[in-house]
C-alpha cells in the first residue's frame, strides 16, 4: 500500500485531484459518438466531518454533467432542518508523481468551494477506503490507498 505524506499549512490537508464524468456515462458518450470532456484539475480539501465528497458548480459546469438527483443533507449550519443539494456521479483521481487512486463512478453533491481556495471536499466515502493520518503538531497528513 503506497503511502503519501505532505506537510499543510493553513488550509489544512489538501490535494491534488482530477475530476471527470463517471466511466459509465464516458461509455456511453464514446458509444454515442459524443465528445467526452477532459478531467478537470482541482484542489480538495481531505474532510473528516463530511460523509460525501463535495465538488463546487464550476467543475460540474466545466463537464456538462446531468444531476442524478436530490439529496437532503444536515450541516452544522442548518441545525435541524436539511439543506437539499444536487447530486452527480464523477470519476475522482487523487494525484500525485509517486501514486495514484481511482473511483470510477462516485456520487458527488455539489457545493460552493472556490471561494476558500477549493474546489473539492473529500469525505469519508473516498476515506472509508485509505488510511488517513493527521498528524496536527507537524503540520503533516499522510493518506495511502
Amino acid at each position: 500500500m503506497p503511502i503519501l505524506t505532505l506537510q499543510f499549512a493553513a488550509g489544512g490537508p489538501v490535494i491534488d485531484v482530477r475530476i471527470g464524468v463517471s466511466i459509465p456515462r464516458e461509455q456511453a458518450m464514446v458509444k454515442a459518438g459524443l465528445p467526452v470532456p477532459p478531467l478537470v484539475a482541482a484542489r480538495a480539501l481531505i474532510d473528516t466531518g463530511a460523509s460525501c465528497t463535495c465538488v463546487d458548480p464550476s467543475i460540474i459546469t466545466a463537464l456538462q454533467l446531468t444531476p442524478k438527483g436530490n439529496v437532503a443533507i444536515y450541516t452544522p449550519s442548518t441545525g435541524n432542518a436539511p439543506h437539499t443539494c444536487t447530486q452527480y456521479d464523477v470519476r475522482v483521481v487523487l494525484v500525485h508523481p509517486n501514486m495514484s487512486f481511482a473511483l470510477g463512478a462516485l456520487p458527488v453533491i455539489e457545493s460552493r468551494l472556490d471561494h476558500q481556495g477549493i474546489q473539492a471536499l473529500i469525505g469519508r466515502d473516498i476515506l472509508s477506503q485509505c488510511l488517513f493520518v493527521y498528524e496536527g503538531k507537524s503540520a503533516v497528513f499522510s493518506i495511502a490507498f
